[in-house]
């Protein structure tokens, strides 16, 4: 480890996100740190992907990382502690990267190459093959890479061909998939591609030990906005029967698997007949609109878990998220229902976020 003089200190957090979400994540990160007591900027160029934060305080960044629970987020893909981005003579794009970490007395057990999720960002992936091994053998030569380092990660975030920023990862506060991006094969005989974010919410929200229980054959369950079935598919797909309400047509196989009642009703004002184990809902609607009716259906217990889908506005997104979500907790808590309560800006949404609603008792 080099001198304490020497070394290179991390000053702040690097954020992954959608391009062109920079400002949601931004202010997100803002109200975090202030409710945590930490004193920054957030950073973030429109479409660029990323975010980060810079600490104006002489305190260990890794303390406000640690508490900064990725899970807990919404906007953010992945959660690094970070240095300053490196700018390279293309000449030699190594040497830069070692000293650095050497200088931070940083060690890994992995080295993960990265972009931004941006069509300039794909185009890096040639040079990122070439420079992996011989890289990765110098960082070994130099003690930077080990086999025992805690299960911390060196991620290598690459902007352009010759400005790359090094973040480091820590196991339970970080996404295990490249980029902290979840890419799902389209199953065949799904009747829309929106039945791929009912799959990465299912992963995003339950553990996959518990898929057996919580997604068992034989639940009854309700799809609000059914048409023209994508959600639908993956509840059948897990053997159970479903309520689709919906004034649109749902797909003829689905339908012929004798596990669908297509309902042609309003899924605003449409009631279960007894209580359901799922209700899933990606209806085209305003956000305030959607929770109040899922607030309804989770004040009445119509339903032991929910994912649902809210639109949201072109700008000041992350304020309307907040809204939603203290609206939904606080009528929660008003008649007395205890949840567990996520939301999350998933890969294969859009200009929308997914929530998810676990009932606790």
């Amino acid at each position: 480890m080099p001198p304490q003089a020497d070394r290179v200190l991390p000053d702040r957090l690097l954020f992954y996100c959608r391009p062109g979400f920079e400002a949601d994540m931004a202010s997100e990160i803002t109200a975090q740190a202030e409710a945590l007591g930490w004193i920054g900027r957030a950073e973030g160029q429109a479409q660029s992907g990323f975010v980060q934060f810079v600490a104006l305080e002489d305190r260990p960044i890794n303390e406000f990382h640690r508490d900064l629970l990725l899970a807990r987020l919404i906007f953010a893909r992945q959660s690094l502690v970070a240095l300053p981005p490196l700018t390279m003579s293309r000449d030699d794009r190594l040497a830069p990267i070692v000293e650095q970490v050497v200088a931070a007395g940083w060690s890994f057990e992995a080295v993960w190459h990265e972009t931004p999720d941006t069509n300039e960002g794909k185009a890096l992936a040639g040079l990122i093959k070439a420079l992996t091994r011989p890289l990765e053998s110098a960082l070994r030569k130099r003690g930077g890479l080990r086999r025992k380092a805690g299960g911390r990660r060196l991620h290598l975030f690459w902007t352009d061909g010759d400005c790359v920023q090094l973040g480091m990862s820590f196991p339970g506060n970080r996404s295990e998939l490249p980029g902290g991006i979840r890419r799902l094969r389209f199953p065949k005989g799904a009747p829309s591609r929106s039945t791929l974010k009912l799959e990465e919410a299912w992963h995003e929200f339950i553990p996959r030990d518990e898929w057996e229980i919580r997604l068992a054959e034989g639940m009854q369950a309700a799809d609000l906005g059914a048409a023209p079935g994508g959600w639908t598919w993956q509840l059948v797909e897990r053997g159970m029967h479903v309520f689709a309400i919906d004034n649109g047509p749902i797909d003829k196989m689905l339908l012929a698997t004798g596990m669908v009642e297509h309902l042609r009703e309003d899924g605003f004002v449409w009631e279960p007949p007894q209580r359901l184990d799922w209700l899933v809902c990606d209806i085209v609607d305003k956000p305030a609109r959607v929770t109040a009716m899922m607030l309804r259906w989770l004040e009445r217990r119509w339903c032991r878990e929910a994912v649902f889908n809210l639109k949201l506005p072109m700008k000041r997104r992350w304020q309307e998220v907040t809204r939603c979500l203290l609206m939904l907790q606080e009528g929660l808590d008003q008649a007395g229902v205890t949840v567990e309560l996520r939301c999350r800006h998933l890969y294969h949404d859009r200009e929308e976020v997914t929530v998810h609603v676990r009932l606790l008792d």
